[in-house]
């Protein structure tokens, strides 16, 4: 009789504790907890703190070594220059070399035929100035100097900024107060969150034209303007 009295409780434990209704039956599992997904949203704008100039050299000869000499020694001119501007070491850089041979094209007994040409040799550095007061006077410098091809400024925020990594803190307010909106439109609450994803930080910056279209010489005015970073971020939570 006991037997009996302890199986009945046993079930009736059963009926009243298990979630029935979210078991699938078939293959036993809980059904998973009902969720909404929004995306969280942060933006900054800050003023640029760095400016980027790409100066290049360029000499064409018939002979290779002269060409080759010839913008050896203007780079090197041109980096020492730059140097003795302020920047340091570690903000110059070389972007591209290239040395190739021309082909022309000329006409025998009626026949068009090609044969080498000139040489032709490149090469271009690459220049971050981080004291952005000073970009008048950088380009002026490059104007100047030997270099065929100059580029910039092209201003933009120093990667090492920290005041993007307070955007996470709003993006996540921004999301957690729309999947509170969608909450209680469908007459639910929020609760805890399930999932993070992290959209990335998108960069946009102020476009400059090249240097010959911007003027050379005189103290050109340059307004180092501001960037815009943006923040995003997948966020789940479960609906109650």
């Amino acid at each position: 009789m006991k037997k009996i009295i302890g199986t009945v409780i046993m079930v009736l434990v059963l009926v009243w504790v298990v979630p029935w209704s979210k078991i699938s039956w078939g293959k036993i599992t809980l059904q998973p907890s009902e969720v909404v997904t929004v995306t969280g949203e942060a933006n900054l704008v800050e003023k640029n703190q760095l400016a980027s100039f790409t100066a290049g050299v360029e000499a064409v000869n018939d002979n290779k070594d002269v060409a080759v000499d010839e913008v050896n020694r203007k780079v090197n001119d041109l980096i020492a220059a730059v140097k003795g501007f302020g920047i340091d070491d570690e903000d110059v850089q070389t972007q591209s070399i290239s040395i190739y041979q021309s082909e022309e094209s000329y006409f025998e007994g009626g026949t068009r035929k090609t044969r080498k040409g000139q040489w032709r040799v490149n090469n271009s550095i690459e220049i971050t100035l981080r004291n952005i007061d000073r970009a008048s006077e950088l380009t002026d410098l490059l104007s100047s100097s030997g270099a065929t091809n100059i580029y910039g400024p092209n201003f933009r925020m120093d990667e090492k900024n920290d005041a993007e990594k307070g955007l996470y803190e709003v993006a996540m307010k921004d999301a957690r107060e729309k999947a509170e909106s969608i909450a209680r439109a469908s007459g639910r609450k929020l609760g805890k969150v399930l999932s993070v994803n992290d959209g990335g930080t998108a960069n946009t910056y102020p476009v400059y034209a090249r240097m010959d279209m911007v003027g050379a010489g005189g103290g050109a005015p340059l307004e180092p303007g501001s960037s815009t970073v943006y923040k995003s971020m997948t966020v789940s939570f479960e609906l109650k």
